[in-house]
Parts: structure tokens; C-alpha cells; sequence
């Protein structure tokens, strides 16, 4: 069967654009409000959705990430609860890719096999463990494949050569391409992607390969792309964008619009 991933990338390859998918945490700055901002954001244009899980000791993520996980865990957001958003928003969206870029611990503490089930019932379709390296996947990857989830992996900057092949032949759905060292977050830009990089991932079949890290103006997608990316994800400037307007919904939600149709119309080539 043919996943939502591929479905995306084929489609976006035959309107020659790239893909354009931002990242948000469940349950900031509350529930609630985390479904609507989800449903702004696919509605402005958003070609796929990844979402991180609150957690107490994020350590992939920088100050504006780390607030917003805050956030939603002050508002009462648990694991359960964000799966339940994002089952809403697959009921509502049963075509957009969904993706989750969490920690170990949060799959651990349930059992490996338990959490993919679940999330696979929500409607997930990737799961990205950020701190657990390619040398311990395979208890990952075998439940995320037992339960029809695709596994997916981070090339880190300073990764060699010479593992990009291992990498590319681990992960499903997309492959994450780091735009930079250190973590998220918009105080130092993304650094101008490799491409020969991103050739040694396509030329070892590596599904489609997404930048992030840094990715915060029109001219880092078009950059990304040029490389030869086929998307980008989005995350602090965006989670930003949440933080500056808690109380001011409208507001939130027009400017999330306007960021998302912004960064979307620089993914067409």
C-alpha cells in the first residue's frame, strides 16, 4: 500500500515543489487550541504535519521548544491526550501526513510495542526519536514497522560519508537532514545544505530528504531546495509565532496563516 509520504512527495514532484511541513508541540498552549492551530495550519497550506510529544528533558530542543513543552505540560497535556489530538486532526485530514519527533523515555515508558500501536491507531504515520542513535534503532524500527509506522532517522551535519548509506537504508517516510549543528531554534541560522550530501542520501535510496534545524525564512526553503531537499520542516519560528500570542488567538492564528502561505509559496519552484 502506497503511504501518505510517498503520496505527498509524488504529488508535489508532479507541480515541481517541495515540500513544506511545520513542526508544532501537542497541547501548546493548551489542548484545545493546539487542534485548532493544527487545522490553521493545513488549511494555510501545509503539505504535512510533525509533532512533538511534551517533555520534561527535551534535549534536541532549544529555548523556544523547550517553552512551549512547558506550556503544554502546565495546561495538563499528557502522551494520551496528544494522541487524541492527533486523531482529531487525522478524522478531520485523512490524507496529510502526520509525523512525531519525540524522546526514548516517552516510548519506553509504556513499552515500545504499546506506544507504536497506539500511535498507529491515532493515525500516525513517522515516528522520529531524537536521541536514540542508528547503532540502537532496531527495537525502534521493529515495532514502528510491526505497527505500519515508518521509522525515521536524523543525518547530523557531522555525520561521515561514509554512514549516509546506513542511514538512508533505516529510515521510511522521509529522511530528516540537519541544516545545522546544536539545537532547534532561530538563533543561528541554517547552514547552507550540502549537496553532495543530500546526492550520496538519494544515490543510497534514501527516501525523500527534508531539511530542518534553522529553517525559519522564505529564502531557507529555496535554499534547501536548490540542494536538492525535496521539503523543509519548520518548528521554532513557527512555535514563536504561538508564544508571542497566548492570548490573542486571532491573531495567532492570522499570523500562522500568514507565515505558513509565505514559507509554501517559497517551496514552489
Amino acid at each position: 500500500m502506497i503511504g501518505r509520504y510517498e503520496k505527498m512527495f509524488t504529488n508535489l514532484k508532479k507541480k515541481n515543489e517541495g515540500a513544506f511541513i511545520p513542526f508544532m508541540v501537542l497541547g501548546d498552549p493548551n489542548p484545545a487550541e493546539s487542534e485548532a492551530i493544527l487545522e490553521t495550519l493545513i488549511e494555510a497550506g501545509a503539505d504535512g504535519l510533525e509533532l512533538g510529544i511534551p517533555f520534561s528533558d527535551p534535549v534536541a530542543d532549544g529555548p523556544v521548544i523547550q517553552a512551549a513543552g512547558n506550556r503544554a505540560l502546565e495546561s495538563g497535556a499528557s502522551t494520551d491526550i496528544c494522541l487524541d489530538i492527533a486523531a482529531k486532526v487525522r478524522k478531520k485530514n485523512p490524507d496529510i501526513p502526520i509525523g512525531l519527533l519525540i524522546y526514548a523515555n516517552l516510548v519506553l515508558s509504556g513499552g515500545i510495542d504499546n506506544f507504536y500501536a497506539r500511535s498507529a491507531a491515532a493515525g500516525v504515520d513517522s515516528i522520529l526519536v531524537a536521541d536514540v542513535p542508528t547503532a540502537a534503532s532496531k527495537p525502534f524500527s521493529d515495532a514502528a514497522i510491526k505497527a505500519g509506522i515508518d521509522p525515521v532517522y536524523i543525518v547530523p551535519t557531522n555525520a561521515p560519508d561514509e554512514k549516509l548509506p546506513e542511514i538512508a537504508a533505516l529510515t521510511k517516510g522521509y529522511t530528516y537532514f540537519l541544516g545545522r549543528l546544536g539545537v532547534t531554534g532561530m538563533d543561528r541560522e541554517m547552514e547552507t545544505p550540502a549537496s553532495a550530501r543530500i546526492q550520496i542520501l538519494k544515490n543510497a535510496g534514501a527516501p525523500p530528504v527534508v531539511v530542518g534545524f534553522g529553517i525559519s525564512k522564505p529564502e531557507h526553503v529555496k535554499a534547501a531546495l536548490d540542494a536538492g531537499a525535496d521539503g523543509v520542516i519548520a518548528g521554532s519560528a513557527m512555535v514563536n509565532i504561538v508564544a508571542g500570542n497566548i492570548r490573542e488567538t486571532k491573531k495567532m492564528r492570522e499570523e500562522l496563516t500568514a507565515f505558513t502561505r509565505g514559507m509554501k509559496a517559497a517551496a514552489k519552484r
